[in-house]
């Protein structure tokens, strides 16, 4: 069949190897993109990374870069043809796609995350809502929307996530004594980080708390212990059923509660509210009545507990409305905020106000380390429980994005106190 007039149309652009076709249909084939459109992709690219500190070798082509960790361009035109058509998407999909490589990975998205903001040219960021593609309306968090989301990742399978995971099963970041840390390091630092927070939310005996976005249980088992009575909410069905597991085996049926249930669906008064890295999948949109419901919930005197993954302000609002390469294929519907986003968010709907804040993303960016080495590790166990070779692309390289963006200093991970001001509402 002739393609569209204007449209390239390129003869082997099926990625090598075997591409799960019906799984990954935006992976199999190299999307459609007009040429002027492939060649300003090209363009814009070759001149961003020729000023970057890497090592870029193209196939067929001259290097690119001042020298640095080498990223091998392995099909040119489909790497440039991919990001003409889909962003940074296209370049996501484009190493899912094996098109190009990196041995020191996170080495390379470090240097790319660090530079972020001149990677496109002002003029083109300006009209960045005639190029970048747009959130669906499939992903919005709304009650059912947000069971699905949640859905596509955390339900994905509670034996994937041990493979990587340490005991704990904590699937956030820990908070290490000291660097390099190591795997058998991490039970230790994720318990840190619960006692930081169940210390900053003032949780002891007789403590009636809550906790919004339940994970496998850990943290709600650690308030327990402490003699915190807890109820515990979650939109996995995966993770509220494994929780209940641990939770038994642990003694602590007693004292915790699992629900199945929107943080919009919680009643009740609680004296303290502990919630980790949940409000990424909120959605900017759904923020006002996420910490409505986080004022609604919590008695007088009462204290919140956050921890938070965020960004700086002028690239959330960059970035708040496109459709990024992670949340088509990792977290859909997810949305990084920034503290002064939530800070206006609060005055603007709630009584709470930041009395505190601390920040650790160095510890986020070992603790992805971790889970990336173990991940590769135990690729042969990835692959027995049915993830192909694609998925495990696409997972290492969230795990190395993520990392990079720590690394650089593009992302931080904060625990945020809340307090209850009722004057000032």
């Amino acid at each position: 069949m002739p393609s569209p007039a204007g449209v390239l149309s390129l003869p082997g652009t099926t990625p090598p190897a075997a591409v799960d076709h019906e799984r990954w249909p935006d992976v199999a084939t190299v999307p459609a993109c007009s040429r002027v459109r492939a060649a300003v992709a090209e363009l814009i690219v070759r001149r961003a990374l020729a000023r970057l500190p890497l090592h870029v070798r193209l196939r067929g082509g001259e290097p690119l870069g001042t020298g640095g960790p080498l990223m091998e361009i392995r099909d040119p035109e489909a790497f440039f043809r991919r990001i003409g058509a889909g962003g940074l998407i296209g370049f996501g999909e484009s190493y899912m796609a094996r098109e190009w490589e990196a041995e020191d990975l996170v080495g390379v998205l470090s240097v790319l995350a660090g530079n972020v903001a001149g990677l496109v040219p002002p003029s083109l960021q300006r009209l960045r809502g005639l190029w970048a593609r747009r959130q669906p309306e499939a992903q919005r968090n709304t009650i059912d929307g947000a069971r699905g989301n949640i859905h596509r990742h955390y339900d994905l399978s509670n034996d994937l996530f041990a493979l990587f995971l340490d005991r704990t099963l904590s699937y956030s970041s820990a908070v290490f004594r000291g660097f390099p840390a190591e795997h058998s390091l991490l039970p230790a630092a994720q318990h840190r980080k619960i006692d930081r927070l169940l210390d900053l939310a003032g949780v002891g005996p007789g403590t009636q708390l809550l906790e919004i976005g339940t994970g496998w249980g850990e943290l709600a088992i650690r308030a327990a212990e402490r003699g915190a009575r807890v109820v515990s909410v979650t939109l996995s069905r995966e993770q509220r059923d494994l929780a209940r597991v641990r939770i038994e085996e642990a003694g602590q049926t007693d004292r915790v509660s699992v629900l199945l249930r929107d943080y919009r669906q919680i009643e009740g008064v609680y004296d303290a509210i502990v919630s980790v890295e949940m409000i990424e999948a909120v959605g900017a949109e759904f923020w006002p009545q996420y910490f409505s419901a986080l004022d609604r919930l919590l008695a007088p005197g009462g204290l919140v507990a956050l921890q938070a993954i965020t960004m700086p302000h002028e690239r959330m609002l960059a970035s708040r409305t496109t459709f990024t390469w992670i949340q088509k294929y990792i977290f859909p519907g997810g949305q990084l905020p920034s503290v002064e986003a939530m800070e206006q968010v609060t005055a603007a709907h709630t009584g709470l106000r930041t009395a505190g804040r601390e920040r650790f993303g160095v510890h986020y960016a070992e603790t992805l380390r971790l889970w990336r080495e173990r991940f590769t590790e135990r690729a042969d166990e990835v692959a027995a429980l049915g993830f192909d070779e694609t998925f495990r692309r696409m997972w290492t390289l969230y795990l190395a994005y993520s990392e990079a963006g720590f690394r650089s200093g593009y992302l931080d991970v904060q625990h945020l106190l809340l307090t209850k001001e009722e004057a000032a509402r």
